[in-house]
């Protein structure tokens, strides 16, 4: 089963063309500032020197977020164009579920990790029993100090939003926090196109209306927050 995975949820541009598990093309540019003038360029690059046609592919997967608003629609919209000309069946996968496939075989629970705005982050806990991965918590979306409470047990923590955060994690955490290893710190077309397989194979393909997958705090909450720190403030004065 040939397919073309898309990721382009943060500055990390990710594309890969797989046959089942095996990895036929990929491309990866780590801070790239457009993903719109650099997708289809890249796309049609890894398509021409395996002789395919898109249309001679089996499917599309790409990244469905939480992420960059921008780098989102950009992914998602590109595969949605190339479906309606293609007729190929579209998958659409987790962001943080994608990333989670760059620690396939991990033994402890896993817990990718991406910046979102005003300091906070996005990030999910994962972990694999053999070859399956295990959902442990729902993509969740706040501050650090959130984010340790879902971090019972040691734990593999990676992605651009532990990059960004190391040292406090490591004080917040203690020996629950587990550095990954480089490669699995980006997004990863190939980490995409492998944890759709299983859709493919079972056709729970993307429906008609598509739209990111942003994972935004209650309003009511941030403005609690932001009133709690005023008032915090003025006591210290």
């Amino acid at each position: 089963m040939k397919i073309l995975a898309v990721e382009t949820a943060t500055r990390c541009h990710s594309v890969a063309i797989i046959d089942d598990h095996q990895v036929l093309a990929e491309e990866t540019h780590p801070d790239c500032a457009s993903h719109a003038s650099v997708l289809v360029p890249t796309i049609d690059r890894l398509l021409q020197p395996l002789g395919l046609l898109i249309n001679q592919l089996d499917g599309l997967a790409v990244s469905l977020g939480p992420g960059s608003f921008t780098g989102l629609r950009v992914g998602l919209s590109t595969m949605m164009g190339f479906r309606v000309a293609t007729q190929l069946p579209l998958v659409t996968v987790p962001t943080l579920e994608g990333m989670a496939w760059n620690m396939k075989g991990e033994t402890k629970p896993v817990c990718p990790i991406l910046k979102a705005s005003r300091g906070e982050v996005y990030w999910a806990v994962f972990q694999w029993k053999g070859d399956q991965l295990e959902r442990m918590s729902e993509d969740r979306h706040g501050p650090l100090l959130q984010l340790i409470d879902s971090i019972e047990n040691a734990t593999i923590l990676f992605g651009e939003g532990w990059l960004a955060h190391a040292s406090e994690l490591h004080k917040l955490l203690g020996k629950k926090a587990i550095p990954g290893p480089d490669e699995a710190m980006k997004p990863s077309a190939i980490s995409v196109a492998f944890s759709s397989l299983s859709s493919f194979r079972s056709r729970q393909y993307a429906g008609g209306q598509l739209s990111p997958r942003y994972i935004q705090r209650a309003e009511a909450e941030v403005q609690w927050e932001a009133k709690a720190r005023k008032a915090s403030i003025s006591n210290s004065n």
